[in-house]
């Protein structure tokens, strides 16, 4: 009687770590997933930030210098595979001249990073990231 209950549960160890192994995983990878969407989204930033605030700087009325640094934040998001129109700039001057030699150039740039592979949540976000990167405007262009 005991040799045929075994032989009936034979194979069942596979199926049990099939299942378990599914159960634990998909979730571990996902969240690996989602945390690199986020760090890549803090590189993004980073890097839209600066060059924004360079462009900016190197041009010599604030209204071009607007259209270029947000050029560029959108170039930048781009390239680290997010969307730009989920990225936002805002521009800060000091003093209030943004094109007076020796003024700072603060930019500041934030994305709200999406959550990987759910194309129906437009409102959910994994996180918000932010950077800011300042330029002095140089007294020779």
């Amino acid at each position: 009687m005991q040799r045929h209950s075994s032989e009936h549960e034979r194979g069942s160890a596979v199926v049990e770590f099939t299942f378990l192994a599914l159960l634990l995983m998909v979730p571990l990878v996902y969240f690996v997933i989602t945390v690199s969407q986020i760090q890549g989204g803090s590189f993004a930033v980073v890097g839209a930030a600066d060059q924004a605030a360079k462009v900016y700087v190197a041009q010599s009325d604030p209204v071009t210098a607007q259209t270029a640094a947000e050029q560029a934040v959108s170039l930048a998001v781009s390239d680290f595979g997010h969307e730009p129109g989920r990225a936002n700039m805002t521009t800060s001057c000091e003093p209030a001249d943004c094109t007076a030699a020796g003024s700072a150039v603060t930019v500041t740039v934030s994305l709200s990073v999406p959550l990987p592979f759910l194309p129906f949540a437009e409102g959910l976000s994994a996180a918000d990231v932010q950077a800011s990167a300042t330029q002095l405007v140089g007294r020779y262009r």
